[in-house]
């Protein structure tokens, strides 16, 4: 026998669990046949692949026993793979995830959504804790003699041993807990059974003791029963109209560990050239995991409803990686290697199909639905906007399915409604983009544009930078970027052009102080209260997308310089026309940079020397 201890991340999960995260604690039997059934579709998948397998004596099925006397057992067992000792340590006794630090974070202490993370991040079998003081899970791999026996508590350690099975498989014994007896009945296992399980591909048998009475109500004896309690017909190619929404509800929460309704779905049974069933669903929140580079894929491809595989990352563009569900092909080959995937012609068209199916569909909701289309926006409109630049194809249908922020109107807006508010002599669908909303919301650039009534986007998202440039127009209307030199143009007056003659010599005043600091030095048309703002040229990546490369380990970007905007009409731009002092000058024309800067979220290099010109600007003032 040996010890083990759970890996830290997996004791803060047991801790969670036993505290009753799970709203509903009778999720554990739905999850522990679900580990039935994942492992009888890998045995199924490989008696038909794998040459060592094929003269298999594979009998699949999933049997449940209770200990109905003493209500003290609940027990779960599959001819399905099975595990080794290895495979049980790595299985039960770590999460071999990065981003598992990522996902307690998130954890609020609110059992409602900490209910629901938990079953984002899959960890179905640590709920037996919920209802068990002691766990005991017997495995054989398939193709080995050895059985090994796996045993905790779950209060921070597991042993291992050697043990005996006459079959290959794994049997999962639960020792209840008070608070879990309720379960060990027959009506409450077959009540479970039928709620959560009853699409498992595989027979469910329970066993029970049925007692015989006479006609006065005596018992005149036992018999030991076995009976099959579940459809075992794959949900997915059962005929739509016999399918109720409580039926595909019920279905996403066991593929997809949660304990929610998803958002949305869509069923699809193709015939003609292509034979092929899809059910997809979008979860209600976003997974955990979705920014991850090493994200869980949500799509499981079955063959002829055998199993083949559910971490293939090619079933789905990595835009729609928080999809949830099933491709079911009749024309792939069943032997077709899981490294070929990704280059199978049939498949890409399967994929391509299913991509536009879920557009549509999102469509759809964003037009029938308004209210939670803003709810799907809300947790998958970056992943929308990923498309956007990696799937060109679909470009046209995304851009109507993202949303942005706005200067004029409340919450989200699409590019189509931007579109028809727009003023009789607009030119361009303006957008200023960074990564806090307030500040842009606040920044100089747009006092012209509100004082014009001109709505400009707000673009906050980290993708927008990369994105939104290589949209370049939306129905022939191009996007603008308002912290563009060239943009202010298009609002320019006969008056503004007027004052950008007279303030000229003051520009060029403030640009021989800055010097080699800025690009250049213009008068504005666009700042109304502000003395300053500041742009970049129409060429020049954007201060923010210098950034975000040196952040992408781009070190060589060069540093790009600001063109520094004044204001024509500000007293403090004016008063420089008549200042002979140079030194007042220079600590003015820097002020006027450095906090333009810093409205823009942009660090000055040297807070230091700004205080101290702050400090000598304040003495002669006051």
């Amino acid at each position: 026998m040996s010890k083990h201890q759970f890996q830290t991340e997996v004791n803060q999960l047991l801790h969670l669990i036993v505290h009753s995260l799970y709203t509903h604690r009778d999720i554990f039997l739905r999850e522990l046949i679900s580990n039935a059934s994942d492992a009888l579709d890998k045995l199924k998948y490989l008696t038909i692949t794998d040459d060592a397998f094929k003269d298999f004596a594979f009998e699949p099925r999933i049997d449940i026993y209770f200990d109905e006397k003493d209500a003290g057992t609940i027990t779960v067992s599959d001819s399905g793979i099975g595990m080794n000792e290895q495979e049980l340590v790595e299985n039960l006794g770590t999460i071999a995830r990065s981003g598992t630090r990522n996902f307690l974070a998130q954890l609020s202490g609110d059992s409602r959504k900490d209910s629901s993370l938990i079953g984002q991040f899959g960890v179905g079998f640590y709920s037996s804790f919920m209802v068990a003081d002691k766990v005991e899970v017997i495995s054989r791999k398939a193709g080995e003699e050895q059985a090994w026996k796996w045993t905790s508590d779950g209060k921070g350690e597991f042993e291992i041993e050697q043990s005996s099975r006459d079959t290959n498989g794994t049997t999962v014994t639960l020792q209840l807990a008070d608070e879990g007896k309720e379960f060990a009945t027959r009506w409450r296992i077959d009540e479970i059974v039928k709620k959560y399980s009853d699409h498992i591909a595989f027979p469910i048998y329970l066993h029970y003791t049925r007692t015989e009475y006479d006609d006065k109500g005596g018992e005149k004896g036992k018999e030991a029963k076995v009976e099959q309690v579940n459809s075992a017909s794959a949900l997915w190619k059962r005929p739509k109209s016999d399918l109720s929404e409580e039926d595909y509800k019920e279905f996403y929460k066991t593929i997809a560990h949660e304990d929610e309704d998803p958002l949305l779905y869509t069923h699809t049974q193709a015939e003609g050239t292509l034979e092929y069933t899809t059910l997809f669903y979008v979860p209600r929140h976003a997974p955990f995991d979705m920014y991850n580079v090493d994200y869980r894929p949500g799509v499981k491809l079955y063959i002829k409803r055998v199993f083949i595989t559910d971490d293939q990352k090619d079933l789905m563009p990595a835009y729609l990686r928080f999809v949830r569900g099933i491709i079911d092909s009749e024309d792939l080959p069943l032997n077709v290697s899981r490294e070929t995937l990704q280059h199978n012609r049939v498949l890409a068209n399967i994929r391509q199909a299913g991509v536009k199916k879920l557009l549509g569909e999102f469509q759809r909701l964003a037009t029938e639905d308004p209210e939670r289309y803003t709810q799907f926006i809300e947790q998958y409109n970056r992943p929308l906007k990923e498309g956007l630049y990696s799937d060109f194809g679909n470009r046209e249908a995304l851009l109507e399915l993202v949303r942005f922020k706005s200067s004029n109107v409340e919450g989200y807006t699409s590019l189509a409604e931007y579109k028809q508010r727009m003023l009789p002599d607009q030119k361009s669908i303006y957008y200023t983009s960074g990564d806090n909303e307030n500040a842009l919301r606040n920044s100089p650039l747009l006092e012209a544009y509100r004082k014009k009534n001109i709505e400009v986007l707000i673009m906050d998202d980290d993708i927008d930078e990369i994105v939104v440039p290589s949209i370049g127009s939306y129905k022939d209307t191009e996007l603008k970027a308002i912290n563009r030199s060239d943009a202010g143009e298009d609002i320019a007056g006969e008056n503004d052009k007027a004052k950008t003659d007279d303030a000229r010599p003051i520009a060029e005043k403030i640009k021989q102080a800055l010097g080699d600091r800025v690009k250049d030095v213009k008068v504005s048309v666009r700042l109304s209260d502000s003395p300053s703002c500041i742009v970049v040229d129409e060429n020049d990546p954007t201060i923010k997308m210098q950034q975000l490369l040196k952040s992408l380990g781009q070190g060589e970007v060069p540093e790009v310089k600001p063109i520094l905007e004044i204001n024509p009409d500000h007293r403090i731009v004016t008063a420089l026309a008549d200042i002979s002092d140079q030194a007042m000058i220079d600590d003015v024309s820097f002020l006027l940079l450095e906090q333009a800067l810093l409205v823009e979220n942009v660090p000055i290099t040297d807070p230091a020397a700004f205080v101290k010109r702050l400090n000598r600007v304040l003495e002669k003032a006051v």
